[in-house]
């Protein structure tokens, strides 16, 4: 720490202890840095705790995890060697309680408190209001409630007179419908629309299962040459163009036409949307199981129309069309998304002219979101104790509008990819950034850009 030990740290509040909101605690407490963390559920683990009893988990029984082991695993804490390579759901959230237990986090994090209210004061602090009524005053903000936890549903022509919700309400085949001998129609191609029609296609379960979407999109298999496929990422010293040429071609030859699986031809190259990954679905449709329909058209009681005017009789409707980022605890404007789902932001962390405010794991990362958090906490912990400094608010601007043309130039518009960024990459270029701020923080004399202005406890 550049600091002296008489020196006092300013006080953090992390909003949330799922992955993100866990490992900044590890990192604040390994700097000493002082810090409540306020979790709204019983226990760690946030999305990956299975019916979460704050009704905000988006896990199903039979979910496994689409990022190998290797890739998401802690950097200080292995995942255990008995894990298949790609883990289930259970196995992952009972690694993140053994992380919490292994570091001594679990008694710095309050349960079944959530923060309903986060408002700057006149003075630039943090003044937190609490489900259970009290308002406490923080130097610092840690933002780490997620972003898959606010259904976002399409909205059509029509009434729909079967059971309709969104695939985070999806358990398992019984629960919350009975889908048994039922038609069923999973409206996306994401992740979670892959897994849930792979798994209700089958002929014990489903009559008939078709998956409506506006496009066509590249699937990709969870293995490539037999091994895990997010393994092969390419070097960091590989030009982004060729890298992506490469891999494009990689994926073309092993995959070939999705034409020929009975899926519509994407409008798009492989890598250019945030990748759909299942082992199954490619086969289900190639099998028949899965049919494809293009988008909803209009919903007239029992039956839907689609795009191509064909009409099926339909027994359930789900929707697996993604999530809205939402910050009920902000009632500025300025801290939300956009009505485009836009929230540009220093390293996908600060907003330039407030210093006291960081936004944890708001990106998609390829290929995981489990240990993104705890990369970026590397930086905002050199920030809070003066060993690294932001460049200027201006220059923070110019240097987000060059980071989004890196992570975002070779995508295609959509809201669901304002987020996105390359793990390697970002990581790469997070480590240069600790280094030019650390020359800056120096030159301004190592002074804490944050100062401690709360009651801090002793020790």
């Amino acid at each position: 720490m550049t600091q002296t030990q008489s020196t006092q740290l300013p006080k953090a509040c992390i909003i949330g202890a799922g992955c993100s909101g866990f490992t900044t605690a590890k990192r604040l407490k390994d700097a000493g840095i002082p810090y409540d963390c306020f979790e709204m559920s019983d226990e760690v683990g946030g999305n990956w705790y299975y019916k979460n009893p704050n009704g905000l988990s988006a896990c199903y029984e039979s979910l496994h995890i689409d990022t190998s082991k290797w890739r998401l695993a802690f950097e200080d804490f292995p995942v255990p060697q008995d894990w298949p390579d790609f883990p289930h759901h259970g196995q992952l959230h009972q690694y993140f309680k053994d992380y919490v237990d292994h570091f001594g986090l679990r008694e710095t994090i309050t349960f079944n408190t959530a923060v309903t209210s986060a408002r700057r004061t006149p003075e630039g602090l943090w003044s937190v209001t609490l489900s259970d009524g009290r308002t406490e005053i923080y130097d610092v903000l840690f933002v780490c409630n997620g972003h898959h936890w606010s259904p976002r549903i399409p909205d059509y022509e029509g009434e729909f007179e079967g059971p309709a919700f969104h695939s985070h309400a999806y358990c398992d085949p019984f629960d919350p419908v009975d889908m048994r001998g039922k038609n069923v129609v999973v409206v996306g191609m994401g992740n979670s629309a892959m897994d849930i029609a792979s798994e209700l296609s089958q002929r014990p379960i489903a009559k008939n299962l078709w998956v409506s979407a506006r496009r066509g999109v590249w699937v990709l298999p969870k293995y490539m040459n037999g091994r895990p496929a997010d393994k092969a990422s390419a070097p960091s010293w590989i030009p982004k163009k060729l890298g992506l040429s490469m891999a494009r071609k990689v994926i073309k030859k092993s995959l070939g036409r999705m034409e020929d699986y009975g899926l519509p031809k994407p409008d798009h190259e492989p890598l250019a949307a945030h990748p759909s990954v299942s082992g199954e679905f490619l086969t289900r449709a190639g099998c028949g199981d899965i049919k494809f329909k293009p988008a909803i058209k209009r919903l007239e009681g029992h039956q839907i129309r689609f795009a191509d005017d064909s009409v099926e009789t339909v027994d359930a409707l789900i929707f697996a069309t993604g999530y809205d980022m939402k910050f009920p605890f902000f009632d500025d404007p300025d801290l939300v998304p956009d009505a485009d789902h836009r929230l540009p932001l220093f390293k996908r962390m600060m907003k330039p002219g407030i210093s006291n405010l960081f936004y944890m794991a708001l990106a998609q990362p390829l290929p995981t979101l489990v240990n993104f958090a705890d990369q970026q906490a590397k930086l905002a912990v050199a920030y809070l104790t003066g060993a690294w400094l932001p460049p200027s608010p201006a220059e923070m601007t110019d240097i987000i509008a060059k980071d989004e043309e890196i992570h975002l130039g070779h995508y295609y518009a959509a809201q669901r990819h304002t987020i996105q960024v390359n793990f390697d990459t970002y990581c790469a270029d997070l480590k240069k950034e600790l280094v030019r701020g650390a020359k800056r923080a120096k030159a301004a004399g190592n002074r804490l850009p944050v100062p401690a202005r709360t009651v801090s406890p002793a020790g």
